[in-house]
């Protein structure tokens, strides 16, 4: 497969790999890739979920431009290995050089925001412009995600997930929407251990704050109202950091937009695709 930027459009075998894999530094990842016109959008997921977080957006996009999503090493499909943030955005770039995608549309959220701000700051020929949702140039601290580590590795993640599910959802979500919430703690649960403390070790010792005031791109910043892990303040301070950066904050969110408000999200998305365009 590869993404033909003369010609505007992506050949694949089928339109949609539902379980694609393949091997790229030395770790076998699990992915998603649709086939489409005009410019690539990658989406990245969230420390303790898989890329079906995004499934709901991606429905609303209309189904016209390619669309690349992965698990993050540990996470989902993938295989567990060695775990950095260089690591993290070198399995990114790798892939999408494996499919031949460049100048996409690249939407995080949380730690796959910071996989894309170091996307767009160390390989700006995969990426031309950035969605970012609930995350910042630093996350936590040390402190924070040293504890968190030592109690998935001691106890699980399953004893912390009540407290993660705070964060990721509002309160109306939690009381409402009972049947996904227990989904979402399913998805959170079944992640390996040694995958989420990585990843967490990776978000602890990352602070981008110099790269991210490099970023020579268009960004839109998105923020929870009731974020309790990425809070409206510090992504504000991300946008403002980032030269030409728009922030929007939506009400009766929390960590996870792409799954209360995945309608939003599309948006938005739409609107900063239809400007790179």
């Amino acid at each position: 497969m590869r993404y033909d930027e003369n010609r505007s459009k992506c050949r694949t075998a089928s339109d949609t790999r539902l379980m694609a894999f393949v091997t790229l530094n030395d770790i076998t990842l699990h992915y998603r890739f649709t086939q489409g016109r005009g410019r690539p959008i990658v989406f990245r997921n969230s420390l303790g979920t898989d890329f079906r977080i995004w499934d709901d957006v991606i429905a609303q996009l209309g189904g016209q431009a390619p669309v690349l999503c992965l698990d993050k090493r540990g996470h989902g499909l993938s295989d567990d290995g060695p775990i950095t943030m260089d690591l993290l955005v070198s399995d990114v770039a790798a892939l999408m050089d494996h499919l031949g995608l460049k100048g996409a549309l690249i939407c995080g959220v949380s730690v796959g925001g910071m996989i894309a701000q170091r996307i767009a700051a160390t390989r700006p020929d995969l990426a031309t412009g950035l969605v970012l949702c609930c995350t910042g140039a630093q996350i936590g601290d040390a402190d924070g995600w040293n504890a968190r580590i030592e109690a998935v590795e001691t106890d699980g993640i399953a004893s912390m997930s009540d407290a993660i599910l705070e964060r990721w959802f509002s309160k109306s979500f939690r009381t409402e929407r009972t049947a996904e919430l227990a989904g979402y703690r399913n998805m959170l649960t079944r992640i390996s251990a040694v995958g989420y403390a990585g990843v967490c070790s990776a978000i602890r010792d990352s602070d981008l704050t110099h790269q991210s005031q490099q970023i020579a791109m268009p960004t839109h910043c998105i923020a929870g109202a009731c974020d309790l892990a990425t809070p409206p303040a510090l992504v504000e301070t991300l946008a403002g950091m980032i030269p030409g950066a728009s922030y929007q904050i939506l009400e009766n969110c929390g960590h996870l937009p792409c799954i209360e408000h995945p309608r939003a999200i599309a948006r938005s998305i739409q609107q900063m695709h239809g400007a790179l365009t």
